[in-house]
């Protein structure tokens, strides 16, 4: 997991995304946070936005450790799409959160051979 800081102010007072990486299957969440919200709020957004989806994890791994890269990889292309909708549609980056989310884990994955999605759900 890890942040992307230093987006404007959306409608909804979000300037952050939190990226949570699936080491596994590669799948990505980009949840829209303040970057000054309370150490207490972020558990509770974790367990109501991720938890509730998959259960509770076997292991989390922060920004530093052991990223091999791989969270990196999701920052840079995520941004590059919330830059390609602010671009084109000239709105609020928050509101094509989930179109970014569809996208990136629509795509096909070399390292596990198959749609994001796929792996998710077939």
């Amino acid at each position: 997991m890890n942040f992307v800081v230093g987006l404007p102010l959306s409608p909804n007072n979000r300037n952050a995304i939190w990226v949570i990486v699936d080491r596994l299957t590669k799948s990505a969440h980009f949840l829209a946070i303040r970057i000054n919200w309370s150490l207490p709020k972020l558990p509770k957004v974790y367990i109501h936005k991720i938890v509730r989806l998959h259960g509770v994890l076997a292991s989390i791994i922060s920004n530093e450790i052991l990223s091999d890269g791989q969270l990196e990889r999701v920052i840079h292309i995520s941004e590059d799409m919330l830059r390609v909708c602010a671009i084109n549609f000239e709105s609020s980056w928050e509101h094509y959160l989930p179109l970014v989310k569809f996208a990136y884990n629509n795509n096909f994955q070399y390292s596990i051979q198959m749609v994001l999605y796929e792996a998710l759900y077939a």
